[in-house]
């Protein structure tokens, strides 16, 4: 609970933004076609998870199709598929679901499972996936005309840099492996409520103080700011952590996971806007990054039934009421408009979806910023 005082602190600091706020909501997908919930070492056969993925794609668009944001664009997954997990089957589905509008591929890795992995196996799978996905599936983005495919990413079981002394990683120098291999984002945190690899810094956003080379250099860095961009990368795209109660005003913690005993509601989006999570001096534009292991059929229900169609549905209509703007975005999406922010930039922020990295190799537009974010963070 090391992270309480900064809870208090940013509780008596943050003010409720007045007016209108533009909510930008994306979710970060824990994507794994082939889990086992009864046994994580498990791998489900390449037919069932071709089967599970084939139900996913079939019923998520009539789902959640009628529901849009503020741009009449449909809420979105962004699937972060674990790279030591790849069939290219598997792929060539997912990738043409979301050649189809419904979400983003991005990069996942559970690693050091056994044993402390190293740096040189880290670095040699980030980039052979990225590639596989880049140009093998046609996912993940580009920076104007650069040959090199950009990502977000998210750590299997929340390790990131190690931050669990040798388990579930092994690897100090991670953040700095993903700086150099490209990584724009990393969208891990927070964990579970009392999950070991919890730091003190919650709520923000914010880029990695030097050296990423050291062990969980997550744990301290200077928050983004209006008019001021950011120059190492990965940026830390955090999650909501916030004290909140249930309907019957007992005490709980919400860290924006979506499952079946703990599914969306308006309640627990009162709670995701208390976070106030954004780009300092923009409090206006609120940042809502969630989680979800979709692919987990315990969860089947709450990411694909009655509980979702139900959220989207009251979240959509009351969007006025509320005195919301919505917008549905990827982890791209997302940072690109976190970009923008820290550019300065004003009016929609759904304007700004494509500031920074695109999905497809091209000219830099004239709209956008002319200057390249560097391409690794140096020490």
């Amino acid at each position: 609970m090391r992270w309480l005082p900064t809870y208090a602190v940013q509780r008596a600091l943050r003010r409720t933004p007045s007016g209108l706020v533009h909510l930008m909501i994306a979710l970060a997908d824990h994507f794994e076609p082939a889990i086992v919930p009864q046994d994580g070492a498990q791998r489900a056969s390449l037919e069932e998870q071709q089967r599970r993925l084939g139900s996913w794609t079939q019923i998520y668009p009539k789902a959640f199709g009628p529901w849009r944001d503020h741009e009449g664009r449909p809420f979105v997954h962004t699937y972060f598929y674990p790279a030591e997990q790849y069939d290219r089957a598997v792929l060539d589905q997912l990738s043409e679901h979301c050649r189809s509008g419904w979400g983003e591929v991005e990069i996942h890795l559970h690693h050091g499972l056994e044993a402390p992995d190293t740096a040189e196996n880290t670095r040699r799978q980030l980039q052979r996936f990225r590639d596989q996905l880049a140009f093998e599936h046609g996912c993940l983005s580009y920076f104007q005309d650069s040959a090199v495919p950009r990502y977000a990413f998210v750590h299997g079981n929340f390790a990131l840099g190690n931050s669990m002394g040798g388990r579930n990683c092994g690897v100090d120098s991670e953040l700095q492996i993903l700086a150099d291999t490209g990584c724009y984002a990393d969208l891990t945190l927070p964990p579970g409520i009392f999950h070991p690899t919890l730091i003190s810094k919650i709520n923000s956003l914010y880029e990695c103080r030097s050296p990423l080379s050291r062990p969980a250099a997550h744990a301290s860095g200077r928050d983004l700011v209006a008019g001021l961009t950011p120059s190492n990368f990965p940026l830390i795209v955090q999650g909501p952590l916030v004290i909140g109660s249930t309907r019957g005003l007992r005490p709980r913690i919400e860290n924006g996971d979506l499952t079946a005993a703990n599914p969306p509601t308006i309640r627990r989006l009162r709670l995701w806007k208390k976070a106030g999570i954004s780009v300092r001096g923009c409090p206006n534009w609120i940042f809502i990054k969630l989680q979800c292991h979709g692919m987990d059929p315990r969860d089947k229900e709450a990411m694909l039934g009655a509980p979702m169609r139900q959220f989207l549905q009251e979240l959509v209509e009351g969007a006025v009421e509320r005195r919301e703007v919505l917008h549905f975005v990827t982890a791209r999406e997302m940072f690109n408009i976190i970009m923008a922010a820290c550019d300065g930039r004003e009016g929609d922020p759904g304007d700004y979806r494509d500031y920074y990295l695109k999905r497809t190799r091209q000219p830099q537009a004239a709209s956008v910023r002319s200057e390249p974010p560097k391409e690794t963070a140096r020490t």
